[in-house]
């Protein structure tokens, strides 16, 4: 077999020819990078793998992975991962400095963490050999670099490694198999890194009018003229080539009518047989609380930005989300609040419907959980699961307290944790060591409802039997995973839990606030919330259209996409699929999984109880508009990795983004065909320079769509900011407030640079839409864009020909001043006066001394048993956000208080006993 590779080409291929990963003889044959490989002139560009049989693969990653298969090496699921973060993050890291600098240290506090040499296990991988082999450009000595990038070499001699990671770049890079190769490699440049292309949540420098574009990574020459390195030392654009070029003017040419026509859906929406179904969903957000940003953007603005994109692209598409309602968090959140559960949900599901308006999410319907539609369609798969032999019953020990007369939900116990012994875990997991707990395990547990003490006791419960369906989840999983486009984080925790083997599920539980389950012997039990929840999405589509089984039972037909945060992943992508794989009803199954990570506050993370963090409902009292946060929630949006909020970072991007390179483009194309040409689009005369910027908008316009298609939201946001760049530096350049006062030639050049700016301000508003419907709309409003022409095109075309007049322009963001930021930054860090609603007990007198109260009093009792739980909650509240020692050690003090005092009135000795590991002596 034979390899052909580049000079200066993929390094991974090379380390595998030298250290003889084969398991036959390769053969490594230099080509030109200009040149077709092999005997295959349709096929891509080097390298290329050209195997004995005549199959030539062109990857280096699929390669790199052949080599491995050849000799008998199977790739484990950490591999696959590493190959997937390879694939998706790392390439697109190596754009740009800042992510690069990141991912490498993702890669080092992994092979920390684990302390072993290799990426994937003790033993060296395919994926080392990949994932090295692509940094090892930018691992070289410095004096590899390019002396034209002193930036990017300054930045790679600052730049420090573990001992990890030094140690496993080495033993993959450096064997003496390869030495040839490194001397060879040396005497070649990297790839060129685009430093002006911020790929990171970091803060971008800030452009000004008319400077600064995006670098791409690219080769070549740059352009003459508006198309060269910026003054802030961005790399050269991608040389442009004829046919690009010749193409974009063709299209341009075309105008309105190279747009597709308008579509609208009937109402309600139904699948269209020939057009493309999307359904979408988002997580549905738990009724007891009121969303923060992070769960904003994790699951509705994402899902919300996508839903609006499909609808530009004319796709037929649903989008469908509601409040979860049932469960144990909901009758918890009840008890606190003095309310039933149904009261609770009512109040919480308007308080959600309120915030999703002001945020302009676009449903097509937000519903709730807690309908008979929800009961009829859960209890129909329950039915069908149990037929089909799916269902286990089993008996399980649980806690019961005789007093209330119930078995209680994990949430309802707490007691000292049986591994690290504090005091106040919960039944479910202790929050000082982070442990999950059975119940049952707990020391000294306590109902949380009364204060009496629970005694284990048996119960019967039901179990989906997954071990029993995973023959038919894999096949259907290996489908979805191959053809949609799933998260590298949705996929690798998906083959986590196959790999560790899947266990039967319990889907019951003792409950009162559920649908109940609709079997002999179990009246008294409901559903437990996570075999429930996602069956909201079907019965959510049933309030909304009789004709909801268009939509759910028509895989055929119908993509669906699935929207969440990462914690979210197995009960979408294992148990649910698996439940409606089992019920055997021709069932809609997801087909794209979205899952983010998180998305923290500051240095922090959000706490209502604490007073850390926006939450949705303080967002609007700001004074910041919704469409600015949704630009900054979607360009800080956790896609690879966790990001966080920052007000610096608002106000910079809100300043410089926004400000001074979107609105000021915008503003300026406006302004100048209103004050130099009477609000009337002049005639245009193209240039090469005016041509060359149809083709780079074309191609950012093409790049938008390949993200977005992917779903890679926040990436492709940078497209319309690198065209607003570009629009900037055109209008700079060519400067046609002069040339408006030159003789004929400059006059009518100045025309032409006015239409076609104003064009791709029209070309901007379109783009803009998904992300910022408002100011879109607005765009729409002033440049009077008609409403046929307001369609997203794969074409930058002219949608605004001579002739047309526009309306009255007008800024279209405004500048937010530091010391507003830093207002808003006081108020939502922390420390602020206490939430009555939240932490009532903050608020309450000291008890009074225990030499007073008088034993045997029932009523006391009871009520020194609830303000002992409320003081208990809220010292739990404290301890998992991490609030200072000083505020947990006086509501420790008081709940110790509180204990006192409901011991001497049960007519106890009032002695508390000492902590573990504080024991007197």
């Amino acid at each position: 077999m034979r390899l052909r590779v580049a000079p200066g080409g993929p390094a991974a291929l090379k380390v595998l020819a030298a250290a003889g990963a084969a398991a036959a003889p390769v053969r490594l044959v230099w080509g030109d990078p200009s040149e077709r490989p092999l005997a295959s002139p349709s096929a891509p560009w080097l390298p290329a793998l050209e195997l004995d049989s005549g199959t030539v693969l062109f990857s280096p990653n699929a390669i790199c992975q052949f080599f491995f298969l050849a000799r008998g090496e199977e790739p484990t699921d950490l591999t696959n991962q590493w190959l997937e973060w390879e694939a998706t993050e790392l390439q697109k890291g190596l754009e740009a400095l800042e992510p690069l600098g990141q991912l490498l240290e993702h890669i080092e506090q992994d092979l920390s963490s684990r302390g072993t040499a290799y990426l994937a296990g003790d033993t060296q991988s395919v994926a080392d050999v990949v994932v090295w082999g692509a940094l090892f450009p930018v691992l070289q000595d410095e004096t590899g670099l390019p002396s034209e990038l002193p930036a990017l070499r300054t930045w790679f001699q600052n730049m420090t490694l573990s001992e990890a990671c030094r140690k496993a770049a080495g033993s993959v890079l450096m064997p003496e198999a390869l030495l040839e190769f490194k001397s060879y490699l040396q005497k070649h440049p990297p790839p060129c890194l685009a430093t002006g292309r911020a790929t990171s949540n970091a803060p971008e420098a800030q452009p000004g009018a008319g400077t600064g574009h995006r670098g791409a990574g690219g080769h070549g020459h740059a352009d003459p003229h508006w198309d060269q390195p910026s003054p802030q030392g961005d790399g050269p654009e991608r040389a442009l080539s004829e046919e690009e070029i010749a193409a974009a003017v063709a299209a341009w040419a075309r105008g309105a009518a190279a747009l597709p026509g308008p579509w609208k859906p009937q109402q309600p929406v139904l699948p269209v047989h020939g057009r493309r179904n999307v359904l979408i969903t988002s997580a549905l957000p738990y009724v007891n609380n009121v969303p923060h940003l992070g769960n904003i953007i994790g699951c509705v603005l994402s899902a919300d930005t996508f839903a609006r994109y499909c609808r530009l692209r004319n796709w037929n598409t649903l989008y469908v989300c509601g409040t979860d309602e049932y469960g144990t968090a909901t009758e918890t959140k009840a008890m606190e609040e003095g309310l039933t559960p149904q009261e609770i949900c009512d109040k919480y599901n308007a308080i959600h419907a309120d915030i999703y308006r002001w945020f302009d999410i676009s449903f097509d319907y937000f519903g709730r959980t807690t309908t008979p539609h929800q009961t009829r369609i859960a209890q129909d798969i329950f039915q069908r699961l149990l037929a089909r032999g799916f269902l286990l019953q089993d008996t399980v020990e649980q806690l019961r307290c005789e007093g209330c007369q119930r078995f209680l939900a994990d949430r309802f116990v707490e007691g000292t944790c049986p591994f690290c012994n504090y005091e106040e875990a919960r039944g479910d997991q202790c929050d000082k060591c982070g442990k999950l707990i059975n119940a049952v395990e707990l020391k000294n547990p306590q109902c949380k409802l009364c204060g009496g003490v629970p005694v284990v006791k048996t119960t019967q419960h039901l179990f989906l039997d997954l071990p029993k369906l995973q023959e038919r989840l894999e096949p259907w999983l290996e489908q979805s995973l191959a053809t949609g486009d799933w998260t590298a984080n949705a996929r690798y925790i998906t083959r986590s839990w196959i790999r560790d083997g899947l266990k039967p599920r319990c889907i019951t539980r003792d409950l009162k606030w559920g649908t109940p389950v609709p079997l002999d012997g179990f009246q008294d039990k409901v559903f437990y919330v996570w075999f429930d929840a996602p069956i909201g999405y079907l019965s959510i589509t049933a309030n909304y259209t009789e004709q909801w089984e268009r939509w759910w039972k028509n895989p055929q037909q119908v993509e669906l996409y699935n929207f969440m945060a990462k914690d979210n992943v197995p009960f979408h992508s294992v148990i649910f699929p698996c439940s409606l794989l089992g019920a055997d009803d021709n069932y809609t199954l997801v087909n794209h999984l979205i899952a983010t990570e998180y998305l923290n506050y500051e240095d922090g993370k959000f706490s209502k109880s604490r007073g850390v963090g926006v939450f949705g409902d303080m967002a609007k009292d700001t004074g910041i508009p919704a469409d600015i946060w949704r630009f900054y929630l979607l360009s800080v949006r956790p896609e690879g990795q966790d990001s966080a909020f920052s007000w610096g970072d608002l106000m910079l991007k809100n300043n410089s983004e926004l400000l001074n390179n979107l609105g000021n483009f915008i503003n300026r194309a406006g302004m100048f065909v209103c004050k130099f040409f009477g609000g009337v689009v002049p005639d245009m005369v193209l240039t090469p320079d005016d041509e060359r910027l149809l083709a780079r908008v074309t191609l950012e316009l093409r790049q938008y769509h390949q993200l977005l298609e992917r779903v890679r939201i926040r990436d492709a946001l940078r497209c319309i900011l690198s065209i607003s760049r570009h629009g900037n530096q055109y209008i700079q350049v060519n400067e046609p407030w002069k040339r408006i006062k030159g003789d004929e030639k400059d006059r009518q050049r100045a025309g032409t640079v006015t239409g076609v700016a104003v064009n791709v301000a029209s070309a901007l508003a379109v783009m803009l839409q998904p992300y910022m419907p408002s100011v879109s709309v607005a765009i729409q409003g002033q440049l009077r864009i008609p409403p046929e022409r307001f369609i997203l095109s794969r074409d930058f075309t002219c949608t605004l020909p001579a002739g047309h007049r526009v309306g009255t322009v007008s800024p279209l963001f405004q500048k937010l001043e530091n010391d507003q930021v830093e207002a808003l930054r006081k108020r939502f860090g922390g420390g602020q006066p206490e939430d009555l609603a939240v932490k009532p007990q903050a608020k309450q007198t000291h008890p009074a001394p225990a030499a007073l109260v008088a034993p045997g009093d029932p009523q006391l009792i009871q009520e020194l048993t609830e303000k002992v739980a409320e003081q208990g909650n809220y010292v739990r509240q404290l301890k998992a956000n991490k609030a200072e020692k000083a505020e947990v050690d006086t509501e420790v003090a008081k709940l110790l208080e509180l204990k006192k005092q409901l011991l001497q009135a049960e007519g106890k000795s009032p002695e508390v006993p000492v902590p573990k590991g504080k024991r007197k002596k």
